[in-house]
């Protein structure tokens, strides 16, 4: 039974600088919504804005102040209105999160706007930027949230979207354009080139008629700002300081062995708690710890805080704290309904229910039964083939055959990413993991397969990592799992193993079943096309071969508009979605 924890104060938000309205209900409701609010309208008017500047009605405006501007002034307000709205695109995000930085440039850029309305002609959208821009300066306490920990893959990924919409908004002006406006039309062909040259300066192969001089003008100006506002920020970005990314130091690692050592038998996750590229996050007293990774801007905890229960809510308030303080999304895959719980009333954050732990008890599990008749004939098969297991603790195993297995698993891997954030270790023969358990099967002194378990407290453990030839029989991954369970008792004193997690379980069990409804039915059917490239339905075909326990695993997020975003960050961390190497060499990443 698990222990109940103890309720708490409810986590404190840090104070903000009072306001005249903030006293008040209508004040509370408004300033907590600003950065919602002003993130929206950003996003909203940096897309109209580049719209503005391609609509050829609004352009001719500046023949109204032609009399009193240059056509290089007029031309350069354009530019100006196009690169603003590709600036404040980008900003809105940022301004969601309550970034300072993001608050500081969208403030100046609002009022750069007013001026290039004004001298574009475009009188009413000067006023809604200067209201904006006022919007803004009333509200800066609400933006205090630091920048992120930076990379190079950032400058490049920034580089890369500002150039993309570069070239489509100049091929988008030059289609929108009139025949009148060239000397000839144009093929398709031609106008991309005339962007890409127009990217760095330089004409292209369009040749413009006498009566379009302020358009060519404007196009040139537009690309060419682009192309410096682009090379600019990119430069700051990697001239500028880079700030701690965060991973476990040796100093944590021990901490967190120690408190795994107390209450390591609480979650079969504790133990992945010690992947060295998470960053932890410890409760005032020292006894309890939150472990997870900042992708894209969100904070991914994996399964339970670590240690007494007593002192979860001080490690989730300091968790808060530092969401808080850089702006990040709070986000905790695989937590139990303990967990979820505990999250729920501490940080306000919501659960849904992710998938199953599928959990095997070897004192009850028999290979007798028409159930298990399946797997029964599966080992039967691979015994007689002429296959051994041999079922090892860590610290038995050398530190030449560790680097032969390791040398094998990364071969049986072959072109795939190793995968893994929430239930896998990535690294194998470690020597402060002597306890985890080695099982590898052997075909006439071959080595054919290979598993590896973590504990879990000290009469449990949770699956690690799986592989197999893959010219060996089928059934071998089944074969190795039934003789860990076998030997767990006797062997190795294991009265637990959790195997794989099923994502979604229940709805592809019901979906299943006769009766089910159209909505669970088709659900079903996404999670079963889903599972063409990733492993959904094929996980809990393998898992319930072997008649298991099923213990519910959660997702906590703070709100619905959230979950997308975390959706993507959950299947970057995982691997599930992945940065092509090459790429990543070249930005000083691999």
């Amino acid at each position: 039974m698990q222990p109940e924890v103890r309720p708490s104060a409810p986590v404190s938000k840090p104070e903000e600088r009072p306001s005249r309205f903030a006293g008040s209900k209508f004040g509370r409701d408004y300033y907590d919504r600003v950065p919602g609010i002003v993130a929206t309208v950003t996003s909203i008017t940096g897309f109209l804005n580049l719209v503005l500047a391609l609509m050829p009605r609004e352009r001719d405006h500046l023949h109204q102040i032609h009399d009193y501007l240059p056509a290089s002034i007029s031309a350069g307000a354009a530019s100006v209105l196009a690169v603003s709205g590709l600036l404040l695109w980008r900003l809105g995000t940022m301004l969601r999160r309550r970034k300072r930085r993001a608050w500081v440039g969208a403030l100046t850029i609002y009022a750069v706007l007013v001026v290039a309305h004004i001298g574009n002609g475009t009188f009413i959208a000067a006023g809604v930027s200067f209201v904006l821009f006022l919007l803004l300066a009333t509200t800066g306490s609400r933006f205090r949230a630091k920048a992120d920990p930076v990379s190079r893959w950032v400058a490049l990924k920034i580089a890369v979207q500002f150039e993309l919409v570069a070239v489509v908004w100049g091929m988008l002006l030059l289609t929108l354009a009139s025949n009148r406006r060239f000397a000839f039309p144009p093929s398709v062909w031609q106008k991309v080139q005339e962007v890409l040259w127009g990217l760095i300066g330089v004409d292209g192969p369009v040749r413009y008629s006498a009566r379009s001089e302020r358009f060519q003008d404007v196009l040139h100006a537009t690309l060419g700002a682009f192309s410096l506002i682009t090379v600019v920020i990119v430069v700051l970005l990697i001239l500028r300081p880079a700030e701690p990314i965060g991973g476990l130091s040796a100093q944590d690692e021990s901490k967190l062995r120690e408190l795994l050592a107390k209450q390591g038998a609480r979650d079969s996750l504790g133990y992945f708690a010690l992947r060295r590229e998470k960053r932890v996050v410890w409760s005032p007293t020292g006894k309890a710890a939150i472990t997870g990774r900042v992708v894209n801007g969100v904070f991914l905890v994996s399964g339970d805080p670590i240690g007494d229960p007593e002192a979860w809510p001080g490690a989730i308030a300091e968790y808060m704290k530092q969401i808080r303080e850089y702006g990040w999304v709070p986000a905790v895959i695989g937590c139990s309904e303990q967990g979820a719980t505990v999250f729920r009333r501490e940080a306000d954050l919501s659960a849904i229910e992710l998938g199953d732990e599928a959990i095997v008890r070897p004192c009850e599990f028999s290979l007798d039964g028409r159930p298990m008749r399946g797997v029964r004939q599966a080992c039967t098969r691979v015994q007689r083939a002429g296959y051994e297991v041999q079922v090892r603790r860590a610290s038995s195993v050398s530190r030449e055959e560790f680097h032969q297995l390791d040398r094998a698993a990364a071969s049986w891997r072959g072109d795939e990413v190793e995968r893994g954030f929430s239930m896998a270790l990535s690294r194998l023969g470690d020597p402060a993991d002597d306890q985890c358990v080695v099982a590898t099967a052997t075909q006439g002194g071959q080595l054919k397969g290979l598993l590896n378990f973590v504990p879990w407290g000290p009469d449990g453990l949770s699956l690690d990592l799986m592989r197999r030839d893959r010219g060996a029989d089928n059934g071998l991954n089944e074969f190795m799992i039934v003789q860990v369970i076998e030997q767990a008792s006797d062997k190795l004193g294991v009265d637990r193993i959790s195997l794989n997690f099923a994502v979604f379980r229940d709805a592809i069990e019901r979906g299943e079943r006769i009766g089910a409804g159209p909505i669970l039915r088709a659900w079903r059917w996404i999670l079963v096309f889903a599972s063409r490239w990733w492993q959904i339905e094929s996980l809990y075909r393998f898992n319930v071969k072997f008649r298991p326990e099923w213990e519910p695993r959660f997702l906590s997020y703070p709100s619905t508009r959230d979950l997308p975003r975390i959706a993507v960050a959950a299947l970057e961390a995982e691997a599930f979605i992945t940065r092509p190497h090459r790429l990543k060499r070249l930005v000083g990443r691999a």
